[in-house]
Order: structure tokens, then C-alpha cells, then sequence
């Protein structure tokens, strides 16, 4: 595996004593600029390397855990992958990186790029923990058997995940799905849990969280997740999501009861004079670092 230095990695963490050195790191950021199945406004490629940008302005410490996490846990940059073609392929070549990551002991969390490329990165950790849940963050459900001709679709990323094995899914914020999906969500009632952004002030994080109580967890969040006011930087925004403490209250939840295992945030799309949409991806990382491992 080839670093950044990690003053140029996620964070911009300077090389002392403090943090980690990359070796002894145990969260390993996987940049992977997919962009192949964009439907609408495009963009993802570039969504690595704004997040780490604009990581370097997140402040370390965090009042919720009253410490700077990373220095607890460590996080080294896998140096970016230019995506491979066709779809299939970078798919592949994501899955070999992530293995690796995961089979050095470490904590991966992967950087997008579109979000067709959980299919890919989840492959690792379907063949490693037999009871794997997935926690996912969404505007969409993604439960379409391909799109526009493409079985690897960013709309079909969740149904690819699905294909792997017979895992619980519990999504939130969903407002947009087909009703070519309808079929497929009712057929698999009995392990996805969808939770409506239009019942998002009823929400109750203890509940939601109860299908991964026990269970290593795969955190995929795709920014459209958050309402359109807050994220405007991704492809389909869409009107009606959630906010930063709706997101933060179920995945502390998830936390508590489960064991995250690994992550991706995806779909980022960074436009000009939008540098806070870049920076709520980058503490976004953040956050799901220090639940993740600084329990």
C-alpha cells in the first residue's frame, strides 16, 4: 500500500509524535474518484479530492468525545486509485484495495466517486463476517436491478450489495424509489428496513438500530441523503432530508449496539463557492471514524 504523507492526507495531520504514523494507524481513507453511471448532474470524480482538502480544515477536537479521536486511533491516505474501466473492473480493483486494508487489521473507509462503488468495496467484508448488517444513508433506495443498461449502476448499488448474501439493510432518508423497486423491497420485507425521510421527526434511533444489534456493520452514506439545502454538491439533490443531528443520532445509535466495521461516503460533487458542502463530507468522515473506533 502506497501513503500519502500525512500532512496531505485525510485530516493534513502533522508527522509527530501525537498521531499515528501511518503504519500504526488503524483507519486507512481509500480515494476512489468513480465516475462511470452518473444519471444527472456529474461531478464525483473530483469528490476525494475535495474531501481531503477540506479535511484539513476540521478541527481536530471534538467536544462530544471531549479528546482529539484521531490521536487515538490514527488515520493514514491510500495514495488515489484512477478507477479502471468498465464498470465490473473498478469494481474489482476497488475490492482488492479495501482487502487488503482490511486484511492488514485496519479500519477502511472508502471516498467517492459514485456510489455504485459500495458493490465493490463491501465484497471484503461479505466474505469475512458471515453476519454482516449494512447501515445506509440515502435520498434513494438504490434497489433497482441496473439502470439505463449498467447492472452496476450507482441506482442499483444497494441491490449489488444485496446480490452478496442474505444481510439485513436498514436505510434512512429515502424519498426517491421507483416502482420497479417496489417488487424487489416487498419480496425481501424481512430483512429491509426503510426508514421514510417523511416520518423523520418520529424517529426513534434506539429502534431503528435494532436489526444491527450484535452485528459488524458496513456504513455506506450517500450525501444525498441530507437535504438539498445543506448538500447542494451532489448529483440529485433532493428536497425533504435530513440534517446533521438526525444523521449523527442513528449512526451514534448504530455504534452503541453494533460494531462498525468499515465505511464509505459517497456521491460528493463539488461545485465552485460550495466549499461547505466539502466540509460537512469531511467531518461527516470524521464522525464516522470516532464512533467507529473510539468507543
Amino acid at each position: 500500500m502506497r501513503f500519502l504523507a500525512s500532512e496531505e492526507g485525510f485530516l493534513g495531520l502533522p508527522a509527530d509524535d501525537v498521531y499515528p504514523a501511518a503504519a500504526d494507524a488503524r483507519a486507512v481513507i481509500v480515494p476512489f474518484g468513480l465516475e462511470a453511471t452518473v444519471s444527472y448532474g456529474g461531478g464525483t470524480a473530483a469528490g476525494p479530492t475535495a474531501i481531503l482538502e477540506a479535511s484539513h480544515q476540521v478541527e481536530l477536537f471534538d467536544e462530544e468525545f471531549w479528546c482529539e479521536p484521531v490521536a487515538g486511533y490514527g488515520v493514514a491516505t491510500l495514495a488515489p486509485l484512477l478507477p479502471a474501466t468498465p464498470v465490473a473492473a473498478a469494481l474489482d480493483q476497488l475490492q482488492g484495495a479495501v482487502g487488503g486494508v482490511l486484511a492488514a487489521g485496519k479500519f477502511p473507509l472508502t471516498l467517492g466517486g459514485e456510489h455504485s462503488l459500495t458493490a465493490g468495496a463491501i465484497r471484503p467484508f461479505v466474505e469475512r463476517y458471515p453476519d454482516l448488517a449494512i447501515l445506509h444513508f440515502d435520498a434513494h433506495a438504490d434497489l433497482r436491478d441496473g439502470y439505463e443498461g449498467e447492472p452496476f449502476s450507482h441506482a442499483a448499488a444497494l441491490r449489488r450489495c444485496l446480490d452478496q448474501g442474505d444481510m439485513p439493510l436498514v436505510s434512512l432518508g429515502i424519498r426517491n424509489i421507483s416502482a420497479g423497486e417496489i417488487p424487489f423491497l416487498e419480496a425481501n420485507s424481512g430483512r429491509i428496513h426503510i426508514h421514510w425521510a417523511k416520518d423523520m421527526r418520529s424517529w426513534n434511533p434506539a429502534e431503528i438500530v435494532e436489526p444491527l444489534v450484535g452485528r459488524p456493520v458496513y456504513l455506506t452514506f450517500d450525501l444525498d441523503g441530507f437535504d438539498a439545502s445543506l448538500m447542494a454538491a451532489t448529483g440529485t439533490p433532493e428536497p425533504g432530508g435530513m440534517f446533521w443531528d438526525d444523521a449523527m443520532a442513528v449512526i451514534r445509535a448504530a455504534a452503541k449496539v453494533s460494531t462498525i466495521v468499515g465505511a464509505d461516503v459517497v456521491e460528493l460533487a463539488p461545485k465552485p463557492n460550495l466549499h461547505a458542502c466539502d466540509f460537512l463530507a469531511a467531518k461527516l468522515t470524521y464522525k464516522i471514524l470516532s464512533y467507529a473506533l473510539s468507543k
